[in-house]
């Protein structure tokens, strides 16, 4: 087998939560890159991670919130000459980004946003304050209630059960603490006709959970918005959104896109451009949107569309290791697959144990 001639020195990277949805497709497209060798070391708290299986090399670490995974981290980095780590969980992204400097000491480039924008991008009460009155951005109205009667009133206030409303917590990771109120919610509908993980709950049924709860949740109560959903991803430095690109989110599974393509919405873009006015991330960063709405911002690696010449990951990785310029990013705006369509399906991968 003859080798191939790479044009550019190898590279090694870390790839954080590489059991998480999009682990599998961001290994083999960075595996696929012609004009050098990248090694992959993937990492994740779980051993029976896909990333274990696909990945070039595989360590367990601890959770993000664990005292050693920082630790850790910096350790598998000296023992596998890393050049760069792409996070891949919102859990992981305060805790990489609060030790960038440790990370520098030992040559390695985290690719996350600084601490104080990483605050505000996760948190979606801060979020929405921040743009509650910027002519500029769209947020929809909501209200952030600590208890029951708060909840309750916050729903009248919000025009319920005439509008239809919904919450979350105000931090927190894909789809998890998400529900629709509801209020013509007919369980025995639900039980029969719909999937467990259907978002729907009655305001009744919120009261029985709670009402005799010692500690309730904080929770972003909201109007509900409807209309298209899009996904745009942004390759940015310091609030310079130096690429745009949009994918349209036609079906999910569990809060994960399962059928979209890059569409162009230039209306978006502009409010994109004014959130990064004010909230100075970097990298690679997702933001949401419904029906021209802001919905949250994931400042970390997302679902991206690829083929063999579009990887926006290692755009990022070769802009963060100075091969290129940020006029060399913009420069791709132009070059947008516009085309360019994804389908998430399930897939296995087979593996013996040693025992």
């Amino acid at each position: 087998m003859t080798s191939k001639n790479y044009s550019l020195r190898p590279i090694n990277i870390i790839l954080t939560a590489a059991g998480c949805p999009g682990a599998s497709t961001i290994i083999r497209y960075l595996q696929k890159i012609k004009e050098r060798k990248i090694k992959i070391i993937g990492v994740d708290s779980n051993l029976e991670s896909i990333g274990r299986f696909l990945a070039d090399a595989f360590e367990v670490v601890p959770n993000a919130d664990d005292p050693l995974y920082i630790d850790t981290l910096v350790n598998i980095c000296i023992k596998y000459n890393i050049d760069c780590i792409l996070v891949s969980s919102s859990y992981e992204v305060e805790h990489i980004a609060a030790n960038v400097d440790y990370f520098k000491k030992n040559n390695v480039k985290a690719l996350v946003s600084s601490l104080d924008s990483l605050k505000i991008a996760n948190n979606k009460h801060l979020l929405y304050e921040t743009f509650k009155d910027d002519p500029d951005v769209n947020v929809p109205k909501f209200i952030l209630v600590n208890n029951l009667d708060d909840f309750i009133k916050g729903c009248e206030l919000l025009g319920y059960p005439d509008k239809k409303l919904c919450f979350k917590p105000p931090i927190s990771k894909g789809s998890r603490g998400f529900r629709y109120i509801d209020s013509e919610v007919n369980r025995a509908d639900l039980l029969l006709n719909y999937k467990p993980d259907t978002p729907r709950i009655s305001l009744n049924e919120v009261i029985e959970i709670f009402k005799n709860e010692k500690i309730f949740p904080e929770l972003l109560l909201m109007e509900t918005v409807q209309g298209e959903e899009i996904d745009s991803m942004i390759l940015a430095l310091e609030g310079d959104p130096l690429l745009i690109t949009h994918k349209t989110r036609e079906a999910e599974r569990g809060g994960v896109i399962t059928l979209g393509g890059h569409a162009e919405r230039e209306l978006i873009t502009g409010q994109i451009r004014a959130i990064l006015r004010k909230i100075k991330l970097s990298y690679n960063v997702g933001i949401q949107f419904k029906g021209g709405y802001l919905m949250e911002i994931n400042p970390r690696l997302s679902t991206f569309l690829y083929n063999n010449e579009w990887n926006e990951p290692y755009t990022a990785i070769k802009l963060a290791l100075g091969e290129i310029s940020k006029e060399d990013v913009k420069s791709l705006q132009s070059r947008v697959p516009l085309n360019l369509r994804m389908i998430r399906y399930f897939d296995q991968y087979f593996y013996e144990t040693d025992n």
